[in-house]
């Protein structure tokens, strides 16, 4: 990517729309074919998901320490407290969709990324999302976590992979559908999303190291930059929302984008 102005645009787009229910591959597919810009590619996206990877381990750093802590310590024998689970909890959610995106993610980087696709997924999964929220019991914290909800919320995860199905979304959705309260739904879709990003944006920085290619380096550390910051705003900003406002204003924008998706293609 050469243009700048792009550049900040997507990487913004990224930052904000990671971490909320609304799908960030889904925004950075659609940006460029609403304005006809050119695909901003591999290389930028890997990137900019590295930013917001970034972003979540810096505003989770000290609930990270103390669950590594207490993670090595539980499995040198050490007691299981509620960090050692979480971790574990974190641990074992990611593995669904470890397995799905290692034999799926070709498939659905070449056959379901069709604007189509992302409008019914993103009025689907709105849908969903709003309908759970209002019969959601939301009693229970991240701590409390079983592992027939792990397994839940790990396999929603894993579907996420879909365009426009929205990773923090589902997981949002899941959590609160095994009874989580809605902030901590979003705590654990935030640290779930590490190991997710660490796994895939290593396998795609591989793939790109080996390739040899030539890259414009100060788009990529721009974007990297852009994505980081406002990621890590977006959390707090979202976290405070949720308290305050709830999911529905997220269901009705999705719904709203959905259709209107729908009409323009």
């Amino acid at each position: 990517m050469e243009n700048m102005y792009h550049v900040f645009i997507l990487a913004l787009v990224q930052g904000l729309t990671e971490f909320l229910p609304v799908s960030s591959s889904a925004h950075l597919i659609l940006f460029p074919k609403l304005f006809g810009w050119q695909d901003q590619g591999l290389a930028f996206d890997v990137a900019i998901h590295v930013g917001t990877l970034c972003a979540v381990i810096a505003y989770f750093r000290r609930e990270l320490i103390l669950m590594s802590k207490d993670w090595v310590h539980s499995i040198s024998g050490g007691p299981s407290t509620p960090n050692s689970r979480l971790a574990w909890a974190i641990g074992l959610g990611t593995i669904p969709a470890g397995l799905a995106g290692l034999f799926f993610n070709n498939f659905i980087a070449t056959q379901m990324r069709a604007t189509w696709i992302i409008a019914v997924t993103t009025l689907i999964f709105g849908l969903i999302l709003g309908i759970v929220y209002l019969i959601a019991r939301q009693q229970r914290d991240e701590y409390t976590l079983r592992l027939r909800d792990i397994i839940l919320i790990g396999c929603a995860q894993a579907m996420a992979l879909i365009p426009g199905t929205s990773r923090s979304g589902i997981t949002l959705t899941a959590g609160l559908l095994v009874g989580l309260t809605r902030q901590a739904a979003a705590r654990y879709s935030f640290l779930l999303s590490i190991p997710v990003i660490l796994l895939a944006g290593g396998l795609e920085g591989y793939k790109l190291a080996i390739s040899h290619a030539v890259y414009n380096y100060q788009a990529l550390l721009f974007g990297f930059i852009v994505s980081a910051i406002s990621g890590y705003l977006c959390i707090g900003l979202f976290l405070r929302w949720l308290e305050r406002f709830g999911v529905m204003p997220f269901v009705i924008y999705r719904l709203m984008l959905g259709i209107a998706l729908l009409f323009i293609f």
